[in-house]
């Protein structure tokens, strides 16, 4: 591995303007075929195998062209103090904003509250839901308009009005700006790790490449694939976080290998064939644990986890060619500026503070193990009470009209009007559908913690029905969790009786199945993902234990931050500092989207530190020479690689939507945990704990598992300092400058 990518680094740097011109072809012309194919649609969000999906997919059958996926809102009128909406002064002004809603273009229907039926049992509130023809990305500026105007004409005659619904929703979302302040302090991190304005430029130029290319392609194949436009946020996210981190790792490396001699173009091929190596073993855990995501059996989440697997790929090639290739064309611009004034380049071999800090875990390992596995274990405990659910506008600041048109509903017509369960009945199997129908709504109608039952609606074919249910609890509360699953358990006496049979569904009963499906998806992805990458890191590190442990810090640091996500979400202590406004169940995909990006980032880190360690030891030095050596030369670029991350998923703290503020606590509060307590403490505890033990393999496993020269033993038997390499090439440029400060030709 090691031998073969050393000559790949090399041909890149040789070839420079071939592999420079390859990957410009590339960009263009997938970007070429983004701009010529088709938007990407709104993808219809499905789970397949849970009950409120079969209810979706019968209705969709049974009620054909029912189910239009236009966008809606829903506008709440509320009567001044002391006063109703039925007032004929009032009544007017809903009447005159719900007709001024229903002329727009767009508009399918728009129902007037006092037909319909919408108007709350005191009078004080009614509610008008609005239907469009089109999805909410495809709603026209003068759409938007006419609904912010019909509301506005409406407050002036003395109405509290509010909207809900998707018609509402901001399309784009606040990851525009949340990268660009991630690529900003990129830099700074870079700049100051660095102490050089290319070297810091180089990673975040080629992470933007790989992102374009990545985003392009996704682009380019979103209508042959049917992917949506929210496939490529996991994609953009990761390829610029890897994209950084791979770059940074072999930059990082070059600037070393030319420390001890190297002429540029050697020193290249080692980068990439040290450093390399270890980048295309990470970026394979990334992949496996993004291609992973299919466990789960989300086909929108599928779609999500390979197209970043895809940028991770692309990252990881550009990294071993295009890296390398750039070097070539500014072999000396990455070094730091007192090594190009001067003309010598540090050896790396001083201390620093990386070595300071092996030093002092390796004197007190067992204390620091204790303290870091106690802290982290102690942060973890929340998570037995882990609650899943979809948040939904209950959860959004109270400044914004969502929110306050879902608590004057809640107000006017009970919490559960927020929520309805939608039950159909399927009368194929029974004699009189409609008297089957009746005793349905009858008998879930008599249930505890059922408000009211809507009158059925039949299809044409008289053989199925459609009716609400209100409950009396809120759509995020346990108690409606167990409604549900009461309703559900009264079905084998129904069908007994009548012949028929029901489902339930409705976006309350979805969010509901969503949460119990991920939560048992959850322990088979964990096994999949982590027993995959324990045996990847075996053949990396030709070691038992090790990937054992790194195993084990991953779960611990992902427990933790999953922990701290249920104390500030859920429990509600310190959300006020956050912005949190609305406490509740914590997003049901966050456990898997922790475990998944985290994952990978994790096993970046962990790769590039101990294979340094690894790469010491196979060298001939003692295991706790080895530990120290592994963090001179890893630990600055592991923290650096680290606060990169930190920085960018925090950005996202600051938004307002509460499930943005929870994805990125969440993230920035994992690559902390994993990088700072769990790499740089925990680690090396456990490696001086162990001493050689820790590079123990069985030999019968030994014998059995492929060898891979990930430590480039090879390359440094055979390369020598100012040398020409192991194909005995190099570039007559390097033979008068053997240090390689003169400026390459190219």
């Amino acid at each position: 591995m090691a031998t073969f990518l050393y000559r790949v680094g090399r041909l890149a740097f040789r070839r420079r303007w071939y592999v420079a011109l390859v990957w410009a072809a590339v960009l263009a012309a997938v970007g070429l075929g983004a701009v010529k194919a088709p938007g990407a649609s709104d993808e219809q969000f499905s789970m397949p195998g849970i009950e409120s999906q079969k209810a979706f997919d019968l209705m969709e059958q049974r009620f054909p062209g029912a189910s239009a996926d236009g966008a809606t809102a829903r506008v709440v009128f509320v009567a001044p103090g002391g006063q109703k909406v039925t007032a004929a002064e009032n009544r007017r002004a809903v009447e005159d904003a719900v007709a001024e809603l229903a002329d727009g273009p767009q508009v399918a229907s728009a129902a007037d509250p006092f037909t319909a039926q919408a108007v709350s049992e005191d009078g004080t509130t009614a509610y008008a839901t609005v239907t469009y023809k089109v999805t909410a990305n495809e709603l026209t500026d003068d759409s938007t308009a006419r609904l912010d105007r019909a509301l506005h004409d409406a407050r002036a005659a003395g109405l509290t009005v509010e909207a809900g619904g998707d018609a509402l929703e901001e399309a784009g979302g606040p990851g525009g700006v949340a990268e660009i302040i991630g690529v900003s302090i990129a830099a700074v991190v870079l700049l100051v790790t660095f102490g050089s304005l290319a070297a810091a430029g180089l990673p975040l130029l080629t992470a933007l490449i790989g992102v374009g290319v990545s985003m392009a392609t996704i682009m380019a194949l979103s209508d042959a694939l049917g992917l949506s436009t929210t496939t490529g946020t996991l994609a953009m996210m990761l390829g610029l976080a890897v994209g950084i981190d791979y770059a940074l790792f072999v930059v990082s490396r070059y600037r070393e290998e030319r420390a001890r001699g190297r002429t540029p173009e050697e020193a290249t091929g080692l980068a990439v064939g040290t450093a390399g190596s270890a980048v295309v073993f990470a970026g394979l855990t990334v992949v496996i644990a993004l291609a992973g995501l299919a466990v789960v059996g989300i086909p929108m989440l599928t779609k999500m986890g390979l197209a970043a697997a895809g940028a991770v790929v692309v990252a990881v090639l550009i990294a071993l060619t295009l890296v390398p290739a750039f070097l070539g064309f500014w072999p000396n611009a990455v070094l730091a500026r007192k090594a190009r004034r001067s003309g010598r380049i540090d050896d790396g071999t001083a201390d620093n503070g990386g070595t300071r800090w092996a030093r002092f875990v390796l004197r007190r390992p067992l204390p620091v193990l204790l303290l870091g596995v106690v802290g982290l274990g102690a942060l973890a405990l929340p998570v037995a009470d882990l609650q899943l659910g979809m948040p939904g506008d209950e959860a959004k600041a109270t400044s914004t009209t969502q929110r306050r048109a879902y608590d004057a509903l809640a107000d006017g017509f009970g919490p559960g009007f927020n929520g309805p369960l939608t039950v159909v009945v399927d009368g194929k199997g029974d004699a009189d559908p409609k008297a089957a129908t009746q005793t349905v709504a009858d008998r879930i109608g008599a249930t505890e913690g059922v408000v009211s039952v809507s009158p059925a609606r039949f299809n044409e074919a008289g053989d199925t029905a459609v009716f609400s249910v209100v409950p009396s609890t809120a759509p995020t509360d346990e108690r409606t969790k167990d409604l549900v699953n009461t309703i559900r358990g009264e079905r084998p006496g129904v069908e007994t009786e009548t012949g028929a049979t029901f489902e339930v569904t409705g976006s309350t009963a979805l969010n509901i199945d969503i949460s119990d499906k991920v939560q048992a998806a959850l322990v088979p992805y964990l096994i999949v993902v982590v027993g995959l990458a324990i045996l990847l890191l075996m053949v990396v590190f030709r070691s038992l234990l090790v990937p054992l442990k790194a195993a084990f810090g991953f779960l611990l640091s992902v427990l933790a931050s999953l922990g701290a996500v249920v104390v500030v979400f859920q429990q509600g202590h310190g959300a006020g500092l956050l912005g949190v406004e609305q406490t509740g169940p914590i997003m049901s995909l966050m456990p898997i989207f922790l475990v998944g990006i985290v994952f990978g980032l994790a096993m970046d880190y962990e790769v590039f530190l101990v294979s340094r360690m690894r790469e010491a030891y196979v060298h001939g030095e003692r295991p706790a020479q080895a530990v120290t050596s592994g963090f001179r030369h890893s630990a600055r670029v592991v923290v650096a690689a680290a606060l990169i991350m930190i920085a960018v998923f925090a950005g996202f703290i600051g938004e307002k939507d509460s499930m943005i503020k929870m994805i990125g606590f969440g993230l920035a509060g994992a690559v902390l945990f994993d990088a700072f307590v769990v790499r740089m403490a925990i680690v090396p505890a456990v490696l001086a704990l162990l001493g050689a033990k820790a590079w123990w393999l069985p030999k019968w496993l030994d014998r059995i598992l492929p060898r891979v020269d990930v430590e480039g033993e090879a390359l440094t038997r055979r390369s020598e300092p100012g040398g020409r390499g192991l194909d005995g090439g190099g570039d007559p440029a390097d033979e008068s400058d053997p240090a390689g400060l003169e400026p390459a030709r190219t």
